[in-house]
């Protein structure tokens, strides 16, 4: 007897006696919901292993439950089926948009249903699996959709990193991410990972491979600014006053603002600069922050 859970959200009586009934044939525990409020409370609830999701409902539409799903840590991780108009090419495209697994076309055939919901339910359980590993390890890592940058599971470790380094603007974090993954998937050989500089240090984002369903693991690690400082000492033979400079200016940051930060005069700043330029060969900032950045690339 099958033990997995589907929450169907439907508003239309019949189609949630049809769908039921299938479910319910096939041994699937079923959940109801009618609306997207309550759908929103049974899914947090339950947890369900899958959710076959009306896209148009009165009131709370089926797109905004799934945006609500998905900005949940809790409910994140559920694939959700969209149940869509056969026309309604836009309500597909919205719905890959907010995160969807998959959707089914109306009217509902419920053997296409069923085939849906056993790829997506043993899909999310070996997900479940591997997540369950890299949570006990405190790993960081999460699954992300290539096509349209979704972000379909991740570790609570890289969920607290996304959150550090996407403060000011999370959707813009997403972006670099789902930029760096679009060129990295054309690359014949394994991408350089991607660096993005926060106030404390860096967060590095490698790819690590992908999923037999196309999504993208990505791993994440932090850099403190201790580590890298050391790194540019122990390189090109600086001070750990040129060092901290030095790593500023990778940052952009301006002789004002790096006097501020490190709490010394801009004339000292300038000095230091003098300095490091000589050590490291260059004539202007710029040039500066490619070597230094070069190097912390470097593995090792």
């Amino acid at each position: 007897m099958n033990e997995d859970v589907v929450l169907i959200v439907d508003d239309v009586p019949e189609n949630l006696s049809l769908l039921h009934d299938a479910l319910d044939e096939a041994g699937y525990a079923v959940l109801v919901a009618t609306n997207g409020e309550s759908a929103l409370l049974r899914a947090r609830q339950s947890l369900p292993d899958v959710i076959l999701l009306d896209a148009v409902m009165p009131g709370m539409d089926g797109f905004e439950v799934a945006r609500q799903l998905k900005a949940n840590p809790a409910t994140e991780h559920i694939p959700i089926i969209f149940m869509t108009g056969l026309t309604d090419t836009e309500h597909v495209v919205a719905a890959f948009s907010v995160g969807s697994a998959d959707y089914v076309t109306k009217p509902i055939r419920p053997s296409e249903v069923l085939a849906r919901i056993a790829r997506h339910v043993q899909s999310a359980r070996q997900m479940h699996q591997a997540r369950s590993v890299l949570d006990a390890y405190g790993q960081a890592c999460m699954a992300i959709r290539p096509t349209d940058g979704a972000m379909l599971w991740q570790t609570p470790l890289s969920r607290t990193l996304m959150q550090k380094y996407g403060s000011q603007d999370a959707a813009r974090l997403a972006a670099s991410i789902h930029e760096w993954l679009q060129v990295a998937l054309t690359k014949p050989q394994p991408p350089a990972p991607l660096e993005i500089m926060g106030e404390e240090g860096r967060m590095v984002c490698a790819l690590h491979g992908r999923t037999d369903e196309g999504e993208c693991l990505v791993v994440l690690h932090e850099e403190s600014n201790t580590a890298m400082t050391r790194v540019l000492v122990e390189s090109f033979r600086l001070t750990l006053r040129e060092a901290e400079v030095l790593y500023w200016v990778i940052h952009g940051k301006t002789n004002r603002d790096i006097g501020d930060i490190l709490g010394i005069s801009h004339r000292t700043i300038n000095k230091h600069l003098e300095n490091l330029f000589e050590k490291l060969g260059v004539e202007t900032r710029t040039a500066a922050a490619a070597v230094a950045m070069r190097r912390l690339q470097q593995p090792g």
